[in-house]
């Protein structure tokens, strides 16, 4: 491999301490907003299994999570999966990992405005707003998002932690209040028994779970923003997954107890409904609790997307627009690049009724990137301990942990299945033509590995050294 120096004039700043980043991941995931927004979809699914779907989901995540520990102590680097198989698998399989990383994030900003506008708009008073009424209130919380990024890394952390707290009191005031009145089931609740699971309907919620699980792994992509790099990055990731998953299982027993789930599985904001039916006067708490977890969410997750831009655009597999920093230190065109495009979705889907099925089916397949996601990490691992030569041999000698390597496994076969199992079973459940949707998008994706390769684009790996005073590197294979 060939090595040059290539002085950054200006990099990420590093400020991020352990509370940050956990505050970052734990916010990210937004509980709040994924149970209300996403739990009709996963209790019609799943029913009274939808716990179990999310203990199922969850078991890989964890081990996710372990497993981008060990990478970000290895390999720090804002592109965080997208840069780790590009270190320990090769050029193209990471530029097809940037494509399901782009998939992931990018389809998954435009289903929390559209609950972000309509949440506002019943709080203020409107339980039936029109296209337009949603289409501005959407385009001004992507506004609010881009400026709370675009104001730099610790005005990011500084707003995170305020939403957050709003988030946390209300899950414990959810539990007081639940928890308190259990009392008899509610008629027409769900009762679960392991005799009547609808397997294949714990399948599909299992990746609708995805959607509401991940988020925490934030604090890989801002680890060139940490502190300290090699130490802290990932242990927020762990933080945020186990108290997310903590809060999914404190609060939907109650939805399933103390709601009829024929409303659970129809309503578009479960977490309301369960406020108007157990504690109507802790509704208007709830409903602005709501609305701090989805703008969190969606800021957070256009963070993500922004730091994976960031880092494509240095290696060349991005337009190099989206490297360009700002004299705060963001990459100002990968926030207002990706924010923009999402609202252009959103008013499209808003403004021409036609196309709504079309975006619907793309929306639909960002549950199934984002599984792929850490599926490729898995794979990334498992290289990253059984291959004997050139760089990486250097670098696991000593490494072959046999927890890791395990995990690894688990999550390879794991998620292949779960993924696979929702392109077959996605068309009953969620929408038909989720599953060709998935296919040509996936199909799209070699064409876009293929055609940089045909162009020799993206053939640079950028090296982050984690000190600031240290010139980074780029690394070009031969």
């Amino acid at each position: 491999m060939r090595i040059s120096v290539e002085p950054e004039r200006r990099a990420l700043r590093q400020i991020y301490h352990l509370f940050d980043l956990s505050s970052l991941s734990i916010s990210s995931v937004g509980p709040i907003f994924s149970v209300a927004a996403a739990g009709g979809a996963m209790a019609q699914a799943a029913g009274a299994a939808v716990p179990l779907a999310i203990l199922l989901i969850a078991v890989p995540f964890m081990l996710c999570s372990w497993i981008f520990l060990s990478l970000n102590q290895h390999f720090p680097n804002a592109g965080a999966s997208y840069h780790w198989s590009r270190r320990v698998i090769g050029i193209d399989f990471s530029n097809f990992q940037a494509w399901v990383v782009v998939m992931a994030y990018f389809w998954s900003i435009p289903p929390i405005l559209i609950p972000a506008a309509r949440f506002t708009l019943e709080t203020l008073g409107d339980p039936a707003p029109g296209a337009g009424a949603l289409v501005l209130v959407a385009m001004g919380w992507a506004l609010f998002a881009a400026l709370v990024l675009l104001f730099g890394a610790r005005m990011t952390a500084r707003v995170t932690q305020i939403f957050l707290v709003i988030e946390v009191v209300s899950v414990g005031f959810v539990a007081v209040l639940g928890y308190g009145a259990w009392g008899h089931a509610a008629p027409g609740a769900a009762g679960f028994s392991l005799h009547h699971v609808r397997w294949s309907g714990v399948i599909v919620c299992m990746v609708l779970a995805a959607t509401i699980v991940d988020g925490w792994e934030i604090d890989s992509y801002a680890s060139e923003e940490a502190r300290r790099p090699r130490l802290t990055p990932g242990w927020g990731g762990v933080i945020g997954v186990v108290s997310v998953v903590v809060y999914y299982l404190l609060i939907w027993p109650l939805l399933l107890h103390q709601v009829p789930l024929a409303a659970l599985a129809h309503s578009p904001d479960t977490l309301s409904l369960w406020a108007r039916t157990v504690a109507p006067g802790f509704l208007p708490w709830m409903r602005v609790a709501i609305i701090a977890s989805t703008a969190g969410g969606l800021w957070l997750t256009t963070y993500i997307l922004s730091r994976a831009l960031y880092a494509m655009a240095r290696d060349g597999v991005m337009p190099r627009l989206f490297g360009v920093l700002n004299r705060l230190h963001v990459p100002v065109w990968a926030i207002i690049g990706p924010i923009g495009a999402a609202v252009a979705v959103v008013m499209v889907q808003m403004v021409f009724p036609a196309v709504q099925g079309l975006f619907a089916l793309v929306l639909s397949a960002a549950g199934f990137f984002l599984v792929a996601e850490f599926w490729l990490d898995g794979v990334t691992m498992l290289v990253f301990l059984l291959r004997r030569h050139g760089e990486v041999r250097h670098r696991v000698r000593g490494h072959h942990h046999l927890g890791l390597l395990l995990a690894s496994v688990l999550v390879v076969v794991g998620l292949a299945l779960v993924d696979g199992l929702f392109v077959v079973e996605g068309p009953v459940y969620i929408q038909v033509g989720v599953d060709r949707t998935i296919l040509l998008l996936l199909g799209l994706g070699v064409v876009f590995t293929l055609g940089l390769r045909a162009r020799k684009s993206g053939r640079l790996v950028f090296v982050f050294h984690g000190a600031a005073v240290e010139a980074p590197k780029r690394i070009a294979p031969e």
